[in-house]
Order: structure tokens, then C-alpha cells, then sequence
């Protein structure tokens, strides 16, 4: 069992450099958690524009916490409360602007993903978002990432939801907490094959709200996505082929850090049939055209519900919205997945459908589109 004693005083060791006073005395260290196996969670609150020279501080915050006796392992994050507003360019008349924007020719989503760094360890970076939360997109992420495995692929599933993570109930790995290699960075769990991260393996009582302002949902976010030991591991040298990030719904700080800060391959929209969840789906796809991430394709879920006595489709959500929407924007249709009890039951127990019912109406649509999707990615 942890010194708690011991770990508050190592802690209060490492200097804060902005006032010269130890980082809890500072009161600059937010949180503070040890589980049962000795794995201590640190969160580090600063500013914004003290962000960057705090990572050394980070370092040595979990330097100081392994030290301590029953200290099995650490993981600090650094998070900052506010953002400063960039500086803005002085208007310019409209000829002006025009005359600029044409002397520039527009950088194709090819070209400007190329530009960004690739995150090492990764091959292809998939986006699962929504433009609104329910439509079972945490449900396909985690059932299509076990079925690019079923192909052959070196799959990875990052749970990109601060607010409501929900991978670790679909995993069945609640409770978990990931370990950390020789750099402190996270070595992902595996669930079925496949390396699994997500802010509720942090969390000690699943039913905690994250009460964070964006800025601190932006810095967990490329912790996770930045600090973790990502394709190879002790028994497999090979990167990942796909790395499948579960978005949270909406559009905003998450989605705008990934795609300002890593090349994502591409981003898969879903949503149901009905108009209320299309006019947010819409969202979504702009949102993705203005930051230049391709669109590989819509999903049309919950598209009917099959009753498991007579085995009858019924479209209780409508039918054919997604399809039609993908039409009219001349974006890929990829699938309708059905809703099923086995699909609804093997979430719930953390089973996917992989595991548990292999043969069920849904898995067989997801399959269709996992294998589309290998071949978009020509791997």
C-alpha cells in the first residue's frame, strides 16, 4: 500500500518555476489518485501560456511519485485552465484579400495532411465522429476496430471522449488502469486483440463527472494521443495499421486539436435516419471539409430495428436519410448497420459482437464496411 504521506511530501518537492513554491503549496496540483495496484494519477493545472514549460515539471512530478514506497507506476497530466487569444491580422480591404487568395492556389486535403506530423507507432489515423451523442458511435468504433483485426490488421481504439467515455464499458476492461513504460508513457490495454486507450481507465469511480474547461480537455486529449506507447510492444515490433479514435459529438476543441495536430487519414460521419440527427450529421462533415480531413464515408445506423421473435425489420428511425444525404453531398455511402438485441446486449456485457455473435444481422453489415474500408486505406 502507497505512503500517501510520503507521496504528498515528493510531490511538494518538485518546485512550481512561476512562484518558487512546492507543486501542491503552488496549488497547481488538481488531482491525485492511487489505485489498488499502486498506479498513481496526477492532474497538473496551469495557464495556458505557461503550458509548454511545465512539461519538465510534469516529468519530474512522475519521477518523484515512483520513488515513493508502493508507487507501482505514475502518470501525470498536464492541463491548462485558459487559452490566450491569438493575435489577429489587421483587416484588409476586399480587393486586397481577393488579390492574395487567388495569387495562393487552395492546398488540397492530401497536400495539407501530408504537412501535419504522423503520430509514430501509426500508420493511418481513422475519425469515428457524430454530430450529435446517442447515435451509437462508441458502439461501431470498438465493433469496426475488431473487425479490421479479423482482416489482418494491427488495430488500435482510442476513446477520445473526455466527458463520457464509454470504451471501457464496451471492452469490458472497467476498472483497468494502463501501466507505463520506461518514458512514463501509457502502454494501452488490450481488449480482444487490439490496444485500447481511454480517459476512464484514469477515473476511480466511472460515475465521476469530468468538470474541465476545454483547454484541459485539448491537453488530456493529445496526452493521451501523444504520450502512449502506440503499435509496438514487447511482443510485436510492427506499428499500428489503423489507429481508430472514438470522437466525442459536436464539433469543437477535440475535434479542431486532432486535426490541427496529427494527419488523420480520414473521418467516418455517423448518424441515424432521422432529420433531427442528419441537420447535426451536416455539422460534422463541415466541420471536417474546413479543417481539410478527407471523408471516407457515412453510416447509417439504428437504419431498423429487427425484432428478435419474428425476425421483422422495422425502420422505427426512418429510413435512407444517411444514404440520401451522402448522395446529395457526393461523399461515399459506406452502410446501414440494423439495430439488434445481440448487438445491444453484447455492449452492454462487453462482448462485442465479434465475440459474442459472430453471426448476427449487424455484424454482418459492419463487416461489409470494414472491409470497404480496408480497401479506401489500401492496406
Amino acid at each position: 500500500m502507497a505512503d500517501w504521506g510520503a507521496l504528498q511530501t515528493a510531490l511538494n518537492k518538485v518546485q512550481d518555476p512561476e512562484t518558487g513554491k512546492g507543486l501542491i503549496d503552488s496549488g497547481k496540483l488538481k488531482g491525485l489518485d492511487v489505485d489498488e495496484a499502486g498506479k498513481a494519477s496526477l492532474v497538473i493545472e496551469v495557464s495556458a501560456d505557461l503550458a509548454p514549460g511545465f512539461e519538465p515539471v510534469r516529468q519530474d512530478a512522475e519521477a518523484a511519485a515512483l520513488k515513493v514506497r508502493g508507487i507501482s507506476a505514475a502518470q501525470a497530466i498536464l492541463t491548462a485552465e485558459t487559452t490566450p487569444v491569438p493575435a489577429q491580422a489587421p483587416p484588409q480591404a476586399p480587393s486586397q484579400a481577393a488579390a492574395q487568395s487567388a495569387a495562393k492556389p487552395a492546398s488540397k486535403p492530401q497536400e495539407v495532411a501530408d504537412a501535419k506530423p504522423k503520430l509514430p507507432g501509426v500508420k493511418n489515423i481513422i475519425a469515428v465522429a457524430s454530430g450529435k451523442g446517442g447515435v451509437g458511435k462508441s458502439t461501431l468504433s470498438i465493433n469496426l476496430a475488431l473487425l479490421l483485426k479479423e482482416q489482418g490488421l494491427k488495430v488500435g481504439l482510442l476513446d477520445a471522449d473526455i466527458y463520457g467515455p464509454s470504451v471501457p464499458r464496451l471492452t469490458g476492461l472497467e476498472g483497468r488502469r494502463p501501466l507505463g513504460n520506461a518514458q512514463n508513457h501509457a502502454i494501452p490495454l488490450d481488449a480482444f486483440g487490439i490496444q485500447v486507450l481511454s480517459i476512464g481507465f484514469m477515473l476511480k469511480d466511472p460515475r465521476t463527472a469530468m468538470i474541465w474547461r476545454g483547454p484541459m480537455v485539448q491537453q488530456a486529449l493529445m496526452q493521451l494521443l501523444k504520450q502512449a506507447q502506440w503499435g509496438p510492444s514487447e511482443t510485436d515490433p510492427a506499428p499500428l495499421d489503423v489507429l481508430i479514435i472514438d470522437m466525442p459529438p459536436g464539433t469543437g476543441d477535440v475535434q479542431l486539436s486532432l486535426a490541427q495536430q496529427v494527419s488523420v487519414t480520414g473521418a467516418i460521419v455517423v448518424s441515424t435516419p432521422q432529420d433531427l440527427a442528419l441537420l447535426d450529421a451536416r455539422k460534422g462533415l463541415s466541420l471536417f471539409e474546413k479543417v481539410d480531413v478527407p471523408i471516407l464515408g457515412l453510416i447509417e445506423n439504428m437504419a431498423n430495428f429487427v425484432c428478435p421473435s419474428c425476425g421483422t425489420s422495422h425502420p422505427i428511425f426512418g429510413q435512407g436519410g444517411v444514404e440520401a444525404e451522402a448522395q446529395e453531398q457526393g461523399l461515399p455511402f459506406l452502410g446501414a448497420v440494423p439495430l439488434t438485441m445481440a448487438l445491444r446486449t453484447a455492449s452492454d456485457a462487453g462482448t462485442p459482437l465479434p465475440i459474442s455473435a459472430p453471426d448476427d444481422a449487424a455484424l454482418t453489415s459492419l463487416r461489409t464496411i470494414a472491409e470497404t474500408l480496408r480497401d479506401k486505406l489500401k492496406i
